[in-house]
């Protein structure tokens, strides 16, 4: 690949400015186009089983919706090196190639997304955009590992945290939602991941997910936070090689582990049956949950807001109602009905409650489009209505 150029005419004028969004995930490739208005165009999902995706279907896809004056890719890993949206060129590529160590079951599938396009769009502007650079704010004595320093300098043994394109515009949302600009906001990204943020005046100052996006909350598929102490036992007494034990962690723990399900509808239906397996995955849920947001209030001193986004965030009534109903010691109070039909975006406090709950539709492509408009000398428009 090799660099693309942004000086002149073409690409960087706002009336030309359409924008191809490349989010690869762990099974599907999603492609959105967003006019100069941010307006959404169109979005298709493509089967990308691991990581794989078909290039012919794909070559379709970037024709029909073309032209393209520039393109904004997801990346999970950007280290402590990429803590802002960069032009692609060759010498990045090799940058964030040196990353997958870190996140190996996402790195590399946001590469071979961003080879194939670039393939197939070679003088188009891309951009990468970073899931762990909303968090390179996080002070030290946060994003510190209790370790000798000769490690961590040597190995850069830090807390990353994840998700941030989606804990940065959700939190961005809210502040246009309210009347009165909240300074402390807690973003609650509750999907297959998941992971939650503590937000100071737009700033990420905390955050669940560390090293790896395997520490934290309980996932769908993932464990969230272990003793590591257990890991030990298991690799010393029960000779468990790493490979089983990280594969494990990622593929058969989280709700699938607890219930067998990674299905946050179908665990809560059985639940319902008096299932005791799903009632304790759905135990074990909100336990951490409750537990790590009250960490996030904890690190911002306080809560002006609650924010529940994500595929569970926005779509599941009960989550959110059984996680509020234990956080009422901090204000946080939801009213019932309006809870239980609220679509995104919507507030869902109840009257008079002292901490502002709202539900917020995940829009990393538009995340993604500032970073791109930022990064061609664009400024982004305002947000869709």
């Amino acid at each position: 690949m090799t660099p693309r150029s942004v000086t002149g005419s073409g690409p960087t004028d706002a009336a030309l400015m359409r924008l191809l969004v490349v989010n690869a995930g762990s099974s599907s490739l999603k492609l959105s186009v967003l006019d100069e208005h941010d307006q959404l165009v169109s979005s298709e999902v493509l089967p990308a089983p691991g990581g794989q995706v078909d290039q012919a279907a794909l070559k379709q896809v970037v024709a029909r919706y073309s032209p393209i004056d520039a393109v904004g890719h997801r990346i999970v890993h950007g280290g402590t090196e990429f803590t802002a949206p960069v032009l692609v060129d060759a010498r990045v590529v090799r940058r964030l190639e040196a990353l997958s160590d870190l996140a190996p079951l996402h790195q590399p599938k946001s590469l071979r997304g961003l080879q194939s396009v670039s393939k197939m769009l070679p003088h188009v502007p891309a951009v990468a955009c970073f899931d762990t650079a909303f968090h390179a704010t996080i002070p030290d004595a946060a994003a510190t590992y209790a370790l000798p320093v000769q490690w961590r300098r040597r190995w850069d043994l830090r807390r990353f945290g994840f998700h941030g394109l989606s804990h940065a515009y959700a939190s961005r949302r809210v502040g246009e939602m309210m009347e009165v600009g909240a300074r402390r906001i807690v973003t609650c990204h509750l999907g297959a991941g998941a992971s939650l943020a503590a937000v100071r005046d737009g700033v990420s100052v905390d955050t669940t997910m560390g090293f790896t996006p395997n520490e934290g909350l309980v996932m769908a598929t993932r464990s969230g936070s272990v003793d590591p102490g257990l890991l030990l036992w298991l690799e010393d007494h029960v000779g468990m090689p790493s490979s089983e034990l990280a594969s494990t962690l990622e593929h058969r723990s989280g709700l699938l582990g607890l219930s067998g399900t990674a299905d946050m509808r179908a665990v809560l239906e059985a639940e319902s049956r008096a299932d005791p397996d799903a009632a304790l995955a759905i135990g074990v849920y909100l336990h951490r949950l409750r537990a790590g947001i009250a960490a996030m209030v904890a690190s911002l001193g306080g809560l002006d807001a609650l924010v529940f986004t994500g595929g569970v965030g926005e779509h599941s009534a009960p989550v959110r109602w059984r996680a509020a109903e234990g956080l009422g010691w901090v204000g946080v109070s939801l009213d019932e009905s309006v809870n239980l039909t609220a679509e995104p975006d919507r507030e869902l406090s109840a009257p008079g409650a002292a901490v502002r709950s709202f539900v917020v539709e995940a829009r990393e492509d538009l995340e993604i489009a500032r970073g791109v408009r930022q990064v061609l000398g664009e400024s982004s428009p305002s947000r869709p209505g």
